[in-house]
């Protein structure tokens, strides 16, 4: 019998239990038995003991055809639910995953991660990749007389069907319609190309397997490489919804078709040296995930990104706000019918009795109301709710409501933001926000962005204590996009500034900072009551011609109790 107890063991799962602490060593497999391993001893763990899951394989496959079936609704991506989901851990409490390095290989189209309804959960050093990423990558060979020729990366799968070029997976099919060009050997984004339209019609494919289309672009010279795009974001490389108590350590996203995490309703999420980020120098990719790192949607506790990487990606590093939803229906002066308003954010739990409100004048983005608690609050559909509160508010159709609740605190250090589309760090919450000691580099728009939307994105809300410290930001605003106003950016998003008479933002300090800058903008802040600028250095680079029209170095509109020196 022996002889036989070897392979036993090196094929199935060990499980060792001590002092409270249940072991599962799991060695290379499918990522369905995977899977079921863990929910198995997860359903066997005794209540209040710890499950510490040691992978011990280097790679760990999935599949969508094997994967967890769940209706999911994601803030910030697009509610095509169901989603064919990796790893799925719900309604638990108390796991460890050591991953140890392990790759996590995904085909089609998945969520790799879940987690939902989970109370301390820890998972560390776990990669995640995919074999066929849903962006095509080509680099430019020629470019002359309006058409430019090109050659897609080895990896890529794609057909010219009909002149179009179709870029395709495991069960997915996309003609890109917009893209990201890169330098080659800075991996920069190219000066002032942030979203390019595409040469992929009336394609034609030359003798020696190179590609040719109608291409006006000059700033396209030979070496130029292209990430090119669609439009879709249908689930992030990372999902934590409902959970409290997330730590994620050396955990890395090298591709995800949404997000790299998007985290919503969870109270303290930690991440240690958290990456979203190509896999070192010598990665033939140019890219990481389709929109942002890392993003944080009515989350409360405290946030922390310390010693992370995010590069390569196609929006921003970071961005933690709320939802605000809009009234449509007013039954009196305690309760209204009110809804999500955008396109990409529905579907999830906005409130819960106990909870403090207030509402928000849209056009003005003037609180409007004083403090109060939900009383009851009963979800009709995907988008709407019947909110009843605990005092009267005289609430109005077409007014905003903001849950103050789900507001976190947010600390953002040492981390390292580059070579990405759109802008760096968002902060929209009115609790201690601390971005200190990062460095910002090409983060093409602005670098970081304190905003506030009651009318097109639908984010909250108003920055209260924000300090911006020891920051070294490098040749940003090569491009602009939507409040890239300078390379700090205060802009909230007021239609009626003038009728306004309350200040949005307050409580702003801006100070030891390194900007090195090719171009004038340094500071842009609207509506602000209290705002301290002191003992930045300001370098002046002639990296890129400048360009942008706001010519002032610091411009400010609404503001007061200034101090800039």
């Amino acid at each position: 019998m022996k002889k036989f107890v070897l392979p036993l063991i090196l094929f199935l799962p060990a499980a060792i239990a001590s002092a409270g602490v249940r072991e599962v060593k799991i060695p290379k497999c499918h990522g369905i038995k995977l899977n079921s391993i863990i929910s198995k001893e997860l359903k066997k763990l005794p209540e209040n003991d710890t499950l510490k899951v040691i992978l011990t394989g280097k790679t760990y496959s999935f599949t969508p055809d094997k994967g967890i079936e769940r209706t999911l609704w994601i803030s910030n991506h697009d509610q095509d639910n169901p989603k064919s989901v990796g790893l799925m851990l719900e309604n638990c409490s108390n796991v460890i995953i050591e991953g140890n390095d392990a790759d996590f290989i995904f085909e089609g189209r998945m969520l790799p991660i879940a987690a939902v309804n989970v109370t301390n959960l820890s998972i560390s050093g776990i990669h995640i990749d995919f074999t066929t990423p849903h962006i095509a990558q080509v680099e430019v060979i020629e470019n002359q007389d309006g058409m430019i020729t090109y050659r897609p990366a080895e990896w890529v799968d794609y057909e010219i069907r009909d002149g179009k070029f179709i870029h395709k997976g495991t069960g997915w099919e996309i003609q890109p319609s917009w893209g990201i060009p890169f330098e080659k050997e800075t991996r920069h984004i190219v000066y002032r190309q942030g979203d390019i339209g595409l040469g992929t019609n009336n394609v034609t494919v030359l003798p020696d397997g190179l590609l040719r289309a109608p291409w006006n672009n000059p700033a396209l010279i030979p070496g130029t490489v292209i990430a090119m795009r669609g439009w879709g974001r249908p689930t992030p490389g990372i999902f934590i919804d409902g959970c409290r108590d997330v730590n994620l350590t050396d955990v890395k996203v090298h591709y995800a078709e949404g997000m790299g995490l998007l985290a919503q309703n969870t109270e303290n999420i930690t991440l240690n040296r958290f990456g979203v980020c190509l896999r070192g120098d010598n990665d033939p990719r140019y890219f990481t995930t389709q929109a942002d790192a890392t993003h944080f949607s009515s989350c409360w506790g405290k946030i922390t990104s310390i010693d992370g990487l995010y590069e390569g990606m196609m929006d921003d590093a970071i961005n933690v706000h709320g939802t605000y939803l809009r009234i449509s229906e007013v039954v009196d002066s305690t309760e209204v019918i009110a809804r999500y308003m955008h396109g990409q954010s529905y579907g999830f739990e906005w409130g819960a009795p106990g909870e403090t409100i207030q509402l928000i004048a849209p056009k003005t983005m003037e609180i409007s109301s004083p403090e109060a608690e939900i009383a009851s609050i009963q979800q009709l559909n995907d988008k709407e709710f019947r909110i009843k509160f605990s005092a009267p508010l005289n609430p109005q159709v077409e007014q905003g409501i903001e849950n103050l609740t789900r507001t976190p605190e947010v600390e953002f250090c040492r981390n390292t933001i580059r070579n990405n589309r759109a802008r760096g760090a968002l902060f929209s919450t009115p609790r201690k926000t601390l971005c200190a000691d990062n460095l910002f580099d090409h983060t093409s728009g602005s670098a970081i962005l304190l905003c506030g939307d009651c009318n097109g994105w639908f984010e909250t809300g108003a920055c209260r204590d924000v300090t911006i410290r020891g920051n070294r930001f490098v040749n940003a605003l090569t491009s602009q996009y939507q409040f890239t106003n300078a390379v700090i950016s205060i802009y909230p998003e007021i239609p009626d500034l003038k009728s306004q008479t309350k200040f949005f933002h307050s409580g702003i300090t801006i100070t030891d900072n390194v900007f090195e800058t090719f171009d004038s903008p340094i500071l842009y802040a609207k509506s602000v009551d209290g705002l301290i600028f002191l003992n930045n250095t300001i370098i002046k680079t002639t990296a890129y011609p400048p360009y942008h029209p706001q010519k002032c170095p610091i411009f400010l509109e609404k503001v007061t109790a200034a101090q800039i020196q």
